[in-house]
């Protein structure tokens, strides 16, 4: 049974959003859109809800931004959540999300979304720029 024929008991077909969550290493970002990804339901960041600029990248930041957009988009009828993790990437900055992704997704399942798939959307560079560091690299 396919995700968007599983219904709850409701006996209505269950309504599935998109979570982009990108998380650096200075802060955590949470975006939800409708199943096309063109309309935005709700977002909130971890500068929302901590007010010191270090910590807005931290998992208890990051876990308080999931309540709040899961809080916004249960009001809007959405039940399940397709997750997409995004990190900086490209061609200068670290391809590994930072620590906010993993407690803002264990806060969205925690509140009750239902949790489809969870996929790694990062940039990869396909030798696009040159890397820093000159000819012979970064020596240490």
């Amino acid at each position: 049974m396919r995700p968007e024929q599983a219904a709850p008991s409701r006996g209505r077909p269950m309504r599935w959003g998109i979570a982009h969550i990108y998380s650096s290493y200075n802060n955590t970002i949470i975006t939800v859109t409708d199943i096309t990804g063109t309309e935005t339901l709700a977002r909130s960041s971890g500068g929302q809800i901590v007010k010191v600029d270090r910590l807005e990248s931290s998992p208890t930041a990051a876990m308080g931004a999931a309540k709040k957009v899961a809080e916004i988009i249960r009001e809007k009828g959405i039940e399940g959540l397709y997750i997409r993790v995004k990190a900086k990437g490209g061609h200068n900055g670290p391809n590994n999300p930072g620590p906010g992704a993993q407690a803002a997704i264990r806060a969205l399942s925690r509140v009750g979304m239902r949790i489809g798939k969870i996929e790694e959307v990062t940039p990869e560079p396909h030798n696009g720029c040159r890397a820093k560091g000159g000819r012979r690299g970064r020596r240490v």
